[in-house]
């Protein structure tokens, strides 16, 4: 059967909206025989950083030689951007036919994530791979990835983000994701705040010497020529060049080469070169990812105020005349947060209005920037602001096209030529 018929069936789960809990996905894990218990899992879980850090940790385990699975969300432009097979997006001819038979076991009421993380188990298990780097889809305790039990869990940075569903604090958020711990596995994490880390080695106990922080056990540092020194808790790692652009990936990188330590002294073997070849040959689209042409443009998919300010950051990297700003948000974002780290770098802001649900207008959006006293052009699509901002721009300048990973996935779709659904989830 065609896969369009059957991906309109998947995405017509998404009127159940978002519901946290992981009785109907393990009710339909069950229905297809535990794909889960198939294979090792290690789980991904935090607010910014997760698919990069999988993306890093994946490549990693792929130079050691072994069959690894990758689960991510949400897609750019294609549904089988979310299940790769060393490296690999899943086959579109098998798709359909497997996600056929996950739909005709899944319970009437189960939501498009619990059907898309039943799937990623019932494909990973069907493939026979060794490992599953599985990325939570928003929290923790009660993302519908919890229903597959961990022998790892990776923390990536913690901030405030989706807050209607995780909790109006960064402290509520942190117990909501540490939630998918397993008692007595190993957690690798990020650097976090003091309030953070204290919930974390709480959700550890009561053996917090499972916990490798970034800071503490293990570190990284820039060198000049812009490679990263990685010092471990059993080797040492110099003049490292990340696949992955953007100066923030330094700590993403560290996470990943911690946990593939920790990995490796359970046994599973990694030979040294695979550490060093796993961080330079890492890619993930739409991050830090710079489209040449006259002018170049920058996609991020940076959507919350860390991303934003992380963003920032990075951009000092990169020598320009001017920074045309391409941007549109979902309308659930604290836009004044998002925006604050950016719009003393911006010269011109072209808004536009994201093809999804929820989407803020671009109008909407243009009258923040004028509370702000920033003058902004609302452009109606993406593709016209893009082609606005290009209008506009010198050969010298840089657009930067950022606010949402969907918007993102809007400009990969048309530079590739392909139709953008615009699927959230």
């Amino acid at each position: 059967m065609p896969l369009t018929d059957v991906l309109e069936r998947l995405y017509a789960r998404r009127r159940f909206g978002i519901r946290p809990g992981v009785d109907r996905v393990g009710k339909l894990l069950g229905r297809l025989g535990n794909p889960e218990k198939q294979f090792r899992t290690i789980h991904v879980v935090g607010t910014n950083g997760k698919g990069s850090t999988s993306a890093f940790l994946s490549s990693i385990l792929i130079q050691a030689g072994h069959q690894v699975a990758q689960f991510s969300s949400p897609h750019l432009v294609r549904f089988t951007e979310r299940l790769r097979i060393n490296g690999t997006e899943y086959s579109e001819a098998k798709l359909a036919d497997r996600l056929d038979a996950v739909l005709k076991s899944a319970p009437d009421d189960a939501t498009f994530f619990e059907i898309t993380t039943a799937l990623a188990a019932y494909i990973f298990s069907e493939e026979h791979v060794d490992l599953a780097v599985m990325e939570a889809g928003m929290g923790g305790r009660s993302d519908a990835t919890a229903a597959i039990r961990g022998e790892m869990t990776i923390l990536t940075p913690i901030s405030l983000d989706h807050t209607g569903y995780l909790g109006s604090t960064i402290e509520d958020i942190a117990r909501e994701k540490a939630g998918i711990i397993e008692p007595g596995t190993p957690v690798i994490s990020a650097a976090q705040p003091e309030s953070v880390r204290r919930i974390i080695e709480e959700s550890c106990s009561p053996d917090k010497g499972m916990l490798k922080m970034l800071g503490s056990e293990f570190s990284v540092t820039w060198n000049s020529d812009n490679t990263l020194d990685y010092h471990g808790m059993n080797r040492t790692l110099t003049h490292l060049s990340p696949g992955l652009a953007g100066r923030f990936q330094a700590g993403n990188a560290a996470v990943a080469l911690a946990a593939a330590e920790i990995i490796e002294r359970g046994g599973t073997a990694i030979p040294p070169s695979a550490f060093t070849q796993g961080i330079s040959t890492a890619s993930w689209p739409g991050r830090m990812e710079l489209v040449p042409g006259t002018p170049r443009m920058l996609l991020d998919g940076a959507h919350n105020p860390a991303g934003a300010t992380a963003l920032a950051e990075a951009l000092s990297d990169y020598s320009y005349s001017r920074l045309l700003l391409v941007t549109g948000v979902c309308d659930d974002k604290d836009i004044e947060q998002i925006y604050a780290p950016l719009l003393p770098l911006v010269n011109s802001i072209y808004t536009v209005t994201p093809a999804v649900d929820r989407a803020m207008s671009d109008k909407a959006l243009t009258s923040f920037f004028h509370r702000q006293g920033v003058k902004a052009l609302p452009c109606g699509s993406v593709i016209a602001g893009i082609d606005s901002a290009r209008s506009d721009a010198s050969e010298t300048d840089l657009i930067l096209v950022c606010g949402s990973l969907f918007i993102v996935g809007e400009v990969k779709a048309w530079l590739a030529r392909k139709n953008y659904s615009g699927i959230r989830g």
